[in-house]
């Protein structure tokens, strides 16, 4: 199953009625729906092109054009149909331990397939230009925030978060034109989170999300969506598989900016090394 799809089959429920008859249309239909044209799948599904263009903008998808890019592309690149694993009563080490790989070797590489290149462009162009970087997650989330905040640091930026939502609020409010607010959620819709990246926005700082692929509130009020994979709902394992692809989305981020200003920021992270190393080493003394 695509991210397209899964994305679709899990906000259904949140949908009119006329969205609901082009998301179930989509779901069935991925492969028709890549040849067709707008005024094909109107027919098909019952409804209008204004519908459609209006669907696709609300899935961040560029438009139906981008929709059909996105969907053709996921389909040829689908690997063996494989489920995510859940948590199940007994069973044995060997087994948890082949799940865990699976699990997270199928996050990695859903989200990268569907990773939108110019969104990471612009991503990285902002966090190289900005004057400070605040980053604000919880529960899970706080913790992907805290080791790009480790990251950040180690290269010389200007970077701050913090696990109390009373202070990513208050660290926003100082923000203005020229800082960078990332904003983490799986769901995309923790009110912390969501509170904190508006309080920023509403001061000047240019916004990211990074959330599930989808519509959800976080990324609709953010100036730049990066999207990891979409997992199926309801299961034990989600924030162990959604971990795995934020962290992965947020190494990639940091070997592009290293890798783009590698004569300034490896000699930092090589200074950082040695100062750990030499104030550790006498410490033990």
């Amino acid at each position: 199953m695509s991210d397209i799809v899964r994305a679709l089959q899990a906000h259904m429920d949140t949908m009119n009625p006329k969205e609901m008859s082009l998301a179930a249309f989509i779901a069935e239909h991925p492969q028709l729906v890549v040849r067709m044209s707008i005024t094909e799948l109107a027919e098909q599904s019952g409804t209008s092109a204004a519908t459609i263009s209006r669907f696709c903008k609300g899935l961040h998808a560029g438009g139906f054009t981008g929709l059909k890019m996105q969907l053709a592309t996921e389909l040829a690149q689908q690997p063996p149909a494989t489920s995510y694993q859940d948590i199940v009563a007994g069973n044995s080490l060997e087994s948890i331990v082949a799940a865990m790989e699976a699990n997270h070797l199928r996050s990695i590489s859903d989200t990268t397939r569907m990773l939108d290149l110019k969104q990471l462009r612009r991503t990285l162009d902002a966090l190289r230009q900005a004057r400070r970087i605040d980053l604000y997650g919880v529960a899970t989330s706080g913790l992907v925030a805290q080791d790009f905040y480790q990251k950040l640091i180690r290269i010389g930026r200007p970077a701050f978060t913090f696990s109390d939502p009373h202070m990513q609020v208050t660290s926003a409010s100082n923000l203005s034109d020229g800082d960078v607010a990332i904003g983490i959620s799986y769901s995309g819709e923790t009110p912390e989170t969501i509170d904190a990246l508006r309080c920023a926005k509403e001061n000047g700082a240019l916004t990211v999300s990074l959330t599930k692929f989808g519509p959800n509130a976080l990324s609709g009020l953010a100036d730049i969506q990066l999207h990891i994979s979409s997992l199926e709902e309801g299961m034990r394992r989600g924030d162990m598989a959604s971990r795995m692809a934020q962290l992965h989305m947020i190494d990639i981020l940091f070997m592009g900016l290293v890798s783009e200003s590698f004569d300034e920021y490896v000699p930092k992270l090589e200074q950082s090394y040695q100062m750990v190393r030499k104030y550790r080493k006498e410490r033990g003394r």
